[in-house]
């Protein structure tokens, strides 16, 4: 009877101590649980993902991201890596409602021993669920409060979501160190493979890191203590776990290391350019797929190409030579090739978009053009003579040729084709300093806003980019539209929509993402004949010219060399019918470069370049507008062949109403007699080919 009495009160109390513990969870719902965040938008799941850069032929460049998440579907997950997580985080993960009740005595029982001076270690009870409630809802404060709206999230979580779809946010939100979330990620991250490709170890390593993410140096003791947890609950063989644990865990350094940092001075300037479109936040994390135009094997020959001679220059020298390459489509305008300098390592400016130098002589071409427009021959004659008492403001002028010499009555293509400056200088005096510097403005090679229009300018005084340079050029090949770069050819967000409208200066591909056809998007500067004449003389220029270091052997090639007073900047820029490159070395801080260097060195560069951009590629000659006649000419006199047959006969491209110069009726300009008709005292303008 005692019994039966002692065994009542003990059932109250019990009961009543059920009683209150449910009183207080309730207690605790009400007070905690209508406040809580609506956890019912996880039914679509879209965190921040990565954006990634892509080149041309679909290899990736790099990726942009604030936290590093390849998003995974669970059934595309592998059935082991689920089971590590599961061992190592929550093993009653798929019988709980939310909460591990079983887990919470057990480490409420540790930590009670650890707190009266037993060595156990602290342990928690967060369920997978309680952990993906804590990711996306809460802070990590260790509070009783968050505790319980932690536990009631994932309470409601359990009666809204599946099992697979919690563990599908679980694997994808989760942090795994080195700014990885996501199983997707990590793999990627720590073993540059996709996740289907994971083996046991490598998935236990990845399960292994919730608790210590950034701590690499137990990484192998972590790896098997999962598989040992695996084993445990007969997810696996002990055999199995043995040979898992017996393999060597070779972790890479991550995404970065995958783009060479030939790519890097390209890929910084698409980040800088999307940034300023797109914003951050969508840069950053909307997952967006970004194509860009670069051709890796062009970029490699490239960035190859501009090393090899600054090695061979710099080699022993204290300050170090810098260097840029820029190539694209003259048509189109996509960028194939960038290189703005030795290393992006060594230093992220941007010789070839972010450098204004001077130009030098690789403004002769636009003086020149200007010319041909207004009716004059590419055989019109001009006089090499010195020029005495010229004055620019209170400065005396004796431009002078980069040879000392004078040839007398010379052809405009001559003039051109071997750089000389005193013919350039009177060319600009009788078409006009001004028409000289609107032709450069016109194909944006010089800013439309420049004032104190000046001779020296129209000789190559104003200051450019490498870039800027490069799309003016392309308008004597492209038909005479201007065109601007284009880093990018299309966009396409995490769900595979094309991104245009917010890229307002990108080109507007068509549904089949094929280029656009741009040849008659804009009214051409100038007129095709002229601009077919000058590419002529340009070629003219490198197969017998200043540029003949530029040559590529069985192919049609133009260009332009260019070198500023005391050899303190050197360029080329040339092209054949579908490519077009530009290089500039020179120091940053302008200096000369000393005896010996030249222009030659930048055409170097340039044919380096072209030789691997069109080893592959048949030979295409420049289109000829209808309309050209073709005479064979003394190269020195203009005059037709058969009236002077002697020296060098070449090809002439005429438009209709113009013809060969007369025969020749004097001898040449006697050079030993030049150079005392030249004040003394007067400086000299020249250096520039």
């Amino acid at each position: 009877m005692k019994f039966k009495k002692l065994g009542r009160v003990f059932l109250h109390i019990i009961f009543w101590c059920v009683v209150a513990v449910v009183a207080a969870l309730a207690g605790l719902v009400l007070i905690y649980g209508n406040d809580l965040p609506d956890y019912k938008k996880l039914a679509t799941y879209a965190p921040p993902v990565a954006t990634r850069l892509y080149a041309s032929d679909g290899s990736l460049l790099i990726e942009y991201a604030e936290e590093r998440r390849v998003v995974i579907d669970f059934n595309d997950m592998p059935p082991q890596l689920v089971n590590a997580f599961v061992a190592a985080e929550d093993q009653n993960f798929w019988t709980h409602p939310g909460i591990d009740v079983q887990g919470i005595l057990r480490a409420s029982a540790n930590n009670l021993m650890r707190a009266v001076g037993f060595n156990t270690k602290f342990s928690g009870a967060s369920t997978i669920t309680q952990q993906v409630a804590k990711n996306f809802f809460l802070s990590s404060d260790r509070t009783l409060s968050r505790k319980v709206k932690e536990a009631i999230l994932a309470l409601r979580l359990e009666r809204t979501f599946s099992k697979q779809h919690i563990m599908t946010l679980y694997l994808n939100q989760i942090f795994l160190g080195a700014r990885a979330y996501g199983v997707g990620s990590a793999a990627l991250m720590y073993f540059n493979k996709p996740v289907k490709e994971l083996s046991l170890s490598e998935c236990a390593f990845l399960a292994s890191l919730p608790k210590a993410p950034n701590d690499r140096d137990r990484a192998v003791e972590r790896r098997n203590y999962v598989l040992h947890r695996m084993v445990a609950e007969g997810f696996i063989s002990r055999a199995d776990a043995d040979a898992a644990a017996a393999e060597e865990l070779n972790i890479n350094s991550g995404f970065t290391a995958q783009m060479a940092d030939d790519f890097q001075y390209f890929a910084e300037d698409v980040r800088r350019q999307l940034l300023g479109k797109l914003g951050r936040d969508t840069l950053y994390n909307d997952g967006l797929y970004i194509k860009t135009t670069i051709v890796p094997e062009l970029q490699r020959a490239a960035a190859a190409a501009l090393k090899k001679e600054l090695d061979a220059y710099n080699n022993g020298r204290g300050d170090k030579l810098q260097g840029a390459i820029i190539a694209m489509n003259p048509h189109t305008g996509r960028v194939l090739a960038m290189t703005g300098g030795y290393s992006f390592a060594d230093s992220s400016f941007n010789r070839a978009t972010q450098a204004y130098r001077q130009i030098g002589s690789t403004i002769k071409p636009f003086i020149y053009l200007a010319a041909l427009e207004q009716g004059m021959s590419p055989q019109a004659l001009l006089l090499d003579a010195p020029i005495v008492g010229w004055r620019e403001d209170d400065s005396l002028w004796k431009p002078e040729n980069y040879d000392k010499k004078f040839l007398g009555d010379v052809p405009m293509r001559l003039s051109l084709e071997t750089s000389r400056n005193v013919p350039t200088v009177r060319l600009v005096e009788q078409i006009g300093v001004r028409t000289s510097i609107d032709t450069a403005q016109r194909f944006g090679v010089y800013p439309e806003n420049m004032r104190n229009m000046n001779l020296s300018l129209a000789l190559g005084s104003g200051e450019t980019t490498l870039e800027k340079l490069v799309l003016g050029y392309s308008a004597f090949v492209n038909g005479g539209h201007k065109i601007q770069s284009k880093l990018v050819d299309y966009i396409e967000d995490r769900y595979g929509r094309v991104v245009g409208s917010a890229v307002p200066d990108m080109i507007e591909w068509n549904d089949e993402l094929l280029p656009p056809d741009i040849a008659d998007a804009t009214e051409p500067l100038s007129d095709a004949q002229s601009l077919y004449q000058i590419v002529s003389i340009l070629q003219g220029a490198v197969e017998r010219g200043t540029g003949r270091q530029a040559q590529v052997p069985g192919h049609t090639i133009a260009g332009k060399t260019g070198t500023t007073n005391d050899v303190k900047d050197v360029w080329f820029v040339g092209f054949s019918k579908n490519i077009i490159a530009g290089v500039y070395l020179g120091y940053d801080t302008p200096r000369s470069l000393g005896k010996g260097a030249g222009s030659h060195m930048a055409a170097r560069v340039f044919a380096d370049f072209m030789n691997v951009a069109l080893a592959n590629e048949k030979n295409q000659p420049f289109s000829v507008p209808d309309g050209m006649s073709f005479v064979r000419v003394n190269r020195r006199s203009g005059a037709a062949a058969s009236a002077d047959p002697d020296g060098t006969i070449i090809t002439e491209a005429f438009k209709p109403g113009q013809s060969p110069n007369p025969a020749p009726v004097q001898a040449y300009y006697n050079n030993g007699d030049a150079e005392n008709l030249a004040p003394a005292n007067a400086p000299v303008v020249g250096g520039v080919f």
